[in-house]
């Protein structure tokens, strides 16, 4: 299925988010935000808060989410810059610092137990993996550098004609394909999902590694993508003066990282 508005599986299977940024990274929602909206999604079993370069908002959010006793369960995850493109990683530990190389990068989440996903891949974009590189990875006789799995569907991509090609690179390749809302804001969790026998976080994981996984979910409007990028560019101002009073003027406690400090 290519079409951005597809759904690959219609199954009723479990429903997984597992690429969520809050207020730590490029996000505009907090934490708790974040958490509310999963909650309130009866459908929507698992999420994974996938920061870009760290991994704390990840830790805070798992710990709510159990001292709260929410029926949806968090997975620690980090989105990656490497210098071969963004990679997802779930089940993390410790954070991976970026700017290694994709295959060293990967390598670095399995020895942690994690799983390593390539996030939205073929757009000629610095951020996103070739599909070269990613045959090359695919074919390593060491499984500690292949990825678990690839972003089949992200809805931020989706409406590009280099995103409509993925789902059928995936197929081709024969790899585990999954999906997730790339969501900024707390109103878009949920937009994308994966799909996968069962309902939690660990039957997540043995799905993607058995290659049980599907996609569900649509593209964003450019017009949506739009006001999320102005809703970013006006977090950011807010972040840089309130940095600024906290280190110049010792006032508050600096940039609004989305959960309790």
């Amino acid at each position: 299925m290519t079409s951005p508005e597809g759904r690959r599986d219609q199954l009723p299977r479990g429903r997984a988010d597992i690429h969520i940024h809050t207020l730590a990274s490029d996000g505009v929602s907090s934490v708790a935000q974040i958490l509310h909206a999963a909650e309130s999604m009866p459908e929507l079993d698992v999420i994974a808060i996938t920061d870009h370069e760290r991994i704390d908002a990840a830790q805070a959010a798992q710990a709510m989410a159990r001292d709260r006793g929410l029926r949806v369960e968090v997975i620690v995850g980090e989105e990656i810059s490497t210098r071969g493109g963004h990679l997802l990683a779930l089940f993390m530990e410790e954070r991976v610092p970026p700017w290694r190389s994709l295959r060293s990068s990967i390598a670095h989440v399995h020895e942690q137990g994690g799983l390593a996903i390539i996030a939205h891949p073929l757009v000629p974009y610095p951020l996103c993996a070739t599909g070269r590189t990613i045959r090359r990875l695919l074919d390593d006789p060491d499984a500690l550098f292949r990825p678990d799995a690839i972003e089949a569907f992200n809805p931020t991509t989706a409406r590009m004609r280099w995103g409509r090609q993925v789902p059928a690179f995936v197929e081709e390749l024969g790899a585990v394909g999954v999906g997730g809302s790339d969501a900024h804001q707390a109103t878009d969790v949920g937009h994308a999902v994966t799909t996968f026998p069962g309902r939690t976080a660990e039957e997540l994981r043995a799905a993607i590694l058995s290659g049980a996984t599907g996609w569900d979910g649509s593209a964003y409007s450019w017009r949506k993508q739009l006001g999320t990028f102005r809703g970013q560019l006006g977090k950011n101002a807010v972040a840089v003066r309130d940095t600024a009073r906290h280190r110049l003027l010792r006032d508050g406690v600096g940039r609004d990282l989305g959960y309790p400090r």
